[in-house]
């Protein structure tokens, strides 16, 4: 019975979890249909001849918003968000590394 009220009862992470988690099948739905409809502009610009710019700039970003955002956070005892944060970081800097390593590599 405790399922049925958590929206009540945590709306602050409900909300957002109900939000990301419709998003997550609103992109799976969008790339299962993709082979009838063909590539998007999106996907033209990152698989372009400037995708390696492109991915490269991505990692710059990266380093530079994780870098100063790993220093920001407090990283004493185990309630603090610093191992979240490395988390998101190791997880966001593997595809963009991945992208990047594709988009020099495939040319």
């Amino acid at each position: 019975m405790q399922l049925f009220t958590v929206a009540f009862q945590h709306p602050n992470e409900f909300g957002p979890a109900v939000t990301v988690a419709g998003l997550m099948v609103l992109i799976f739905a969008r790339s299962a249909m993709t082979a009838e409809g063909g590539r998007q502009g999106w996907v033209r610009a990152i698989t372009g001849p400037n995708a390696k710019l492109l991915f490269a700039a991505l990692f710059v970003a990266w380093a530079v918003i994780f870098g100063v955002g790993l220093l920001v956070v407090p990283h004493e005892g185990a309630n603090s968000p610093y191992g979240g944060l490395g988390l998101i970081a190791l997880f966001t800097g593997f595809f963009i590394l991945m992208g990047l390593l594709w988009s020099v590599i495939g040319e």
